[in-house]
């Protein structure tokens, strides 16, 4: 245990150094009589003897501690002048990493290791400490969440248009006690929803012109529209694919009468090159339609689009307003392609998808039957009709009369 340093007054140092002076008893008789170091007498008398001019000198003594409090004084007001310089430029640089630098970027240049404590660090970053310690909660971790996780996938894959509100209702049924938030917090985490359009790919122009729908009379009594020939009516629409990680869209142009899809390009964005590049690709494999019909949507009304229909002399039809069913051709073959192909697989990248559905089109040309033509393929319906072809495209001979 330390014992506590003993101080002296002044006057008692004083008493002892005059019983020094006078020199009737030696240094170590004095500090055993009360009770001191020898050493500390010897040095009270050094530091007197020292000053002991000052005692009839007041004036240099006040001079010499102006002119130290001068100076002192001179000392603090340039140090005060350079800490207010650092703290207004501190001021400026803490206002520009606030607000250049996220919370979280922040977070990452606290040195644990720092000489600098963690509070310091922490209010000059503007961070809150306790975000330091902070670790989140890892959901849907326990054994009960896992297996709620796989009653909710299970209900999922034999029903994907189901949301959450009647994937909770099933559950229910199947004897789980679970809240709705919970059931659409779950199917967030698991990256799953119900299965519906939701990009819209129809987005009018109000400065483009917009062309009649020709295709009214081909109508049948019941309504329906009937085209009994391969290239006299083409028809395009563009559909959206949803990856991991964003949207792709397909364009397709498809033949009315034969069903056969002319030509198709998958794209990351739904511009005019994209219908474009569709439109001239089919132009240059097969002769061209007499009748082209588009939705309303900008890449269709744009000069770019109807200029190359209107140089190959195309007349050019576009759907009623709101009126998907006018393109009725199309829009099932979109919902054949994504519940025979898209649906059933998921892909990585927007590579392995264009290799998916070019192997889907060779599929739904040349070998898938279709009960509208009499369950042909389309090849076989197109190919047979252009030239005498038979499906592979080669020329049949001509038959004898």
């Amino acid at each position: 245990m330390s014992t506590k340093r003993k101080t002296y007054s002044a006057e008692f140092k004083a008493k002892l150094v005059l019983e020094v002076l006078e020199g009737e008893r030696t240094i170590n008789e004095i500090a055993s009589s009360y009770e001191i170091i020898p050493k500390n007498l010897i040095n009270w008398k050094k530091q007197f003897l020292e000053n002991m001019s000052l005692a009839f000198d007041k004036s240099a003594v006040v001079k010499e501690y102006k002119e130290e409090i001068e100076i002192l004084q001179k000392s603090n007001d340039n140090l005060a002048k350079k800490v207010g310089n650092l703290t207004i430029e501190k001021d400026f640089l803490e206002g520009k990493l606030v607000s250049l630098v996220s919370s979280k970027e922040r977070k990452i240049l606290i040195d644990t290791e720092h000489n600098l404590s963690l509070n310091k660090q922490c209010q000059l970053l503007h961070v809150s400490k306790s975000s330091l310690y902070y670790q989140k909660i890892k959901i849907f971790s326990t054994p009960k969440e896992l297996n709620l996780l796989d009653a909710i996938n299970n209900i999922y894959s034999n029903f994907p248009f189901y949301g959450y509100r009647r994937i909770h209702k099933q559950l229910l049924k199947d004897g789980y006690n679970v809240g709705k938030k919970i059931i659409k917090k779950a199917m967030k985490y698991m990256g799953i929803e119900a299965l519906y359009p939701k990009p819209k790919t129809t987005i009018a122009n109000n400065e483009h012109y917009k062309y009649e729908y020709l295709l009214k009379e081909f109508r049948n009594y019941a309504g329906q529209v009937v085209i009994d020939k391969i290239n006299q009516v083409w028809s395009t629409d563009i559909t959206y694919i949803k990856l991991e990680k964003g949207f792709v869209y397909l364009a397709a142009i498809i033949d009315w009468h034969s069903k056969k899809i002319l030509s198709w390009k998958l794209s990351n964005t739904m511009d005019v090159s994209l219908t474009t590049r569709v439109l001239k690709e089919a132009l240059a494999l097969y002769p061209k339609p007499e009748i082209f019909n588009t939705d309303q949507g900008s890449q269709y009304t744009s000069k770019a689009h109807t200029g190359i229909l209107k140089r190959h002399k195309i007349k050019i039809s576009m759907d009623g307003k709101g009126r998907a069913i006018d393109n009725i051709c199309i829009e099932r073959f979109w919902r054949s392609i994504k519940y025979e192909e898209i649906y059933l697989n998921e892909y990585k990248n927007i590579k392995d998808l264009n290799r998916a559905i070019e192997r889907y089109m060779n599929l739904y040309n040349k070998r898938r039957l279709h009960s509208t033509i009499d369950y042909k393929t389309p090849d076989e319906v197109y190919y047979q009709t252009v030239n005498n072809l038979n499906s592979k495209g080669e020329k049949l001979l001509q038959k004898v009369s």
